[in-house]
């Protein structure tokens, strides 16, 4: 499972070093690292011929992008997204699956620190569902892909973000 992750600001306005430095420091916590792992993984079930489930935590970002401080965050979820449909594509024919879970914003201290700073019942009008995702609910959905979804499922990516974000 790649569930590792930052969500730290990088605003517009620091200094080009800085900024590619904040820049740099994420992308390879939330997506070098999470191709590494996986690139791991594949080879050891290829060498085996004995398959294999991988489930990437990635995020809505990915998707829909996020605020103008987090231009690298969105990116490397984005990256993860297309590492994910890369794996599921290129190796389903090895019994070597891929799945990705993009929720929003999750009941965790990161997000937590986040939306009291963005005035946090202004981004909860933003979800239809009212409330932010509970770990849990995202940890179920991680173990249905990783134990339970059907080979089909391959490729696949579940929103979990209260209809934040709908496609």
């Amino acid at each position: 499972m790649n569930n590792a992750g930052v969500f730290e600001d990088d605003p517009i306005g620091l200094s080009d070093i800085e900024w590619l430095d904040r820049w740099e420091d994420t992308l390879r916590i939330n997506l070098t690292a999470a191709a590494q792992l996986s690139r791991y993984a594949v080879r050891h079930w290829l060498e085996r011929a004995s398959g294999g489930r991988i489930v990437h935590i990635a995020s809505r970002a990915g998707h829909r992008g996020d605020s103008p401080d987090h231009w690298h965050y969105a990116a490397s979820k984005g990256g993860m997204l297309a590492l994910h449909k890369t794996i599921a594509r290129a190796y389903a024919s090895q019994g070597i699956l891929s799945f990705a879970v993009a929720p929003g914003f999750t009941d965790t201290a990161m997000a937590d620190d986040y939306l009291a700073s963005r005035g946090g019942s202004g981004l909860l009008a933003d979800i239809p569902l009212g409330r932010v995702a509970e770990p849990e609910e995202i940890a179920a959905i991680a173990a249905f892909c990783a134990l339970d979804a059907p080979p089909s499922m391959t490729g696949a990516t579940i929103d979990a973000n209260g209809a934040s974000y709908v496609r």
